[in-house]
């Protein structure tokens, strides 16, 4: 009993995030434009069955040949959903629980920052506007981007443990936030690239309000935190960094990707089809960009609030949750202002951000910021003279606001159809060698000649094969013709080789 007494507000959040998870309890699975999930599941589950970490090959991805694709796209979902898959689940059920479990933290994880500056009710609101904002939903399931909503899950993780450091400088803070950095490393490396500036200068500033303070232990504690989140995800970015020129990925870079065709027209943000299609030049868009109607409302009732403070001189000693607040806006200024053509200079002017592709990226900084700011507007409208009116007016706002985030945002969690599948279909050979290859295939080497079609792709590794894990190939080649066959690995002593 204790226990759900002292839990009741993540059981009621929990219970709440349930509508945005419900299509992974059908039977089945949906389509999405990434639709290779199950299959990296799958690889990931089967190298570690047979005892490797860090995984960084996947045995039957890049047209049979093998694939490196965990040493460069960031693979801490596919460790999750691995772990599932080594338990006993299939890849498909693996990959819905990998899946869901990363939509559930999200809304855990902003529900512990909002509350520890808040208050549980607006940690609530918090939370549940972060889990159903709308770009949360095209990366489900519309994008299927499962690296990048796992991302978006330890966004608030991060920005927790830093403001945890800052009141209590302790060890166990800085644990909670290299956890989140690594967390936010290991899931995504672009939303990293995206989240760390803001990270950066939240740091700062508390590194410089400590300082003043004199409590110079703090800037050691927060910086502690940075330094080992980098450390602790350096098996992952340091491979990545030092080996992608040997890919092929920087093909990524223009042709459809190009960033300046993916700006979003303004409008897009408050009204925008919903669709299962892509991004285009212009604004007829295949998905929707709308950054949330309940989202915009309450970011701009923030600003209303937080001037209302200056007014009437209630700012002193509202001092350090004011300034996050406005950090917050700034946040979601910026955010916006990137995803718009007149931010365009800034791309041009860093070379970097080219790897982004779509400044509809930011997006997902949108709905951070938005989504925090909804809780700060709970705190904000407590502070208004009208308990003497209406005593519980705090708790009626909220369920006003929860009420229109459900009635306006629920639709979009869902998925264009449901199929008719099982594991196998992801997983069968032609599936892992052919369909799922050629969606991602950026990561092979350069001049490497990609199959036609799934029988050149199946017909690469006709060979006999007595046995074939992700470190050792023992094979028996038989040919009719003459060949060349080149063995990339480690030679064992004692091996014989035959050919006729």
């Amino acid at each position: 009993m204790n226990f759900f007494k002292k839990n009741i507000f993540v059981l009621f959040l929990l219970l709440l995030s349930i509508f945005s998870v419900l299509p992974f309890f059908h039977l089945g699975f949906f389509p999405m434009h990434d639709d290779t999930q199950v299959g990296r599941v799958f690889e990931m589950g089967k190298a570690l069955k047979d005892g490797i970490f860090p995984v960084r090959w996947a045995q039957d991805l890049g047209y049979g040949y093998g694939y490196p694709i965990f040493n460069f796209y960031a693979p801490l979902a596919y460790y999750i959903g691995g772990f599932f898959n080594v338990l006993g689940f299939d890849a498909l059920v693996s990959t819905k629980m990998m899946m869901g479990f990363g939509i559930i933290l999200a809304g855990i994880f902003m529900y512990l920052l909002a509350k520890e500056l808040f208050g549980n009710i607006a940690g609530i609101v918090a939370a549940l506007f972060y889990v159903y904002a709308p770009y949360h939903a095209v990366d489900i399931y519309v994008r299927g981007d499962v690296a990048e909503f796992w991302a978006y899950a330890f966004i608030p993780f991060v920005f927790y443990g830093l403001l945890k450091i800052y009141k209590q400088p302790r060890w166990q803070f800085v644990i909670l936030g290299s956890l989140g950095y690594a967390g936010i490393i290991l899931s995504h490396n672009l939303t990293a690239m995206m989240a760390t500036p803001f990270l950066l200068i939240t740091t700062l500033l508390y590194c410089l309000i400590a300082y003043k303070e004199k409590r110079k232990s703090v800037i050691r504690y927060l910086l502690s935190a940075i330094f080992l989140g980098l450390v602790i995800s350096a098996f992952y970015w340091i491979p990545a960094l030092l080996e992608m020129k040997y890919t092929n990925v920087f093909s990524q870079i223009g042709g459809g990707a190009d960033f300046r065709d993916h700006f979003v027209c303004i409008n897009q943000l408050w009204q925008s089809p919903w669709g299962y299609g892509g991004s285009v030049p212009g604004c007829i868009d295949g998905l929707s960009f709308v950054s949330g109607k309940l989202h915009i409302l309450v970011s701009i009732a923030s600003l209303a609030g937080v001037i209302f403070l200056f007014i009437f001189k209630k700012q002193k000693q509202n001092a350090e949750k004011i300034l996050i607040i406005g950090f917050s806006l700034l946040g979601f200024i910026f955010s916006v202002f990137l995803t718009l053509e007149i931010s365009k200079f800034i791309w041009q002017a860093i070379p970097l951000m080219a790897f982004f592709q779509y400044p509809w990226r930011f997006l997902l900084m949108v709905s951070f910021f938005s989504s925090f700011l909804a809780g700060s507007f709970i705190w904000l409208a407590s502070s208004l003279p009208l308990k003497r009116f209406f005593p519980h007016y705090v708790l009626e706002i909220s369920a006003i606001l929860i009420f229109a985030l459900f009635f306006l945002n629920i639709k979009f969690f869902a998925p264009q159809k449901i199929l008719q599948v099982n594991s196998n279909y992801y997983t069968n050979e032609h599936s892992l060698k052919w369909t799922t290859s050629k969606i991602s295939d950026e990561y092979l080497p350069k001049g490497i000649k990609k199959p036609k079609n799934a029988n050149e792709a199946l017909l690469n590794r006709q060979i006999f094969m007595f046995k074939e894990t992700p470190i050792e190939k023992t094979a028996n080649i038989i040919s009719i013709c003459g060949i060349v066959v080149l063995f990339i690995g480690i030679i064992l002593p004692g091996k014989k080789y035959y050919g006729k």
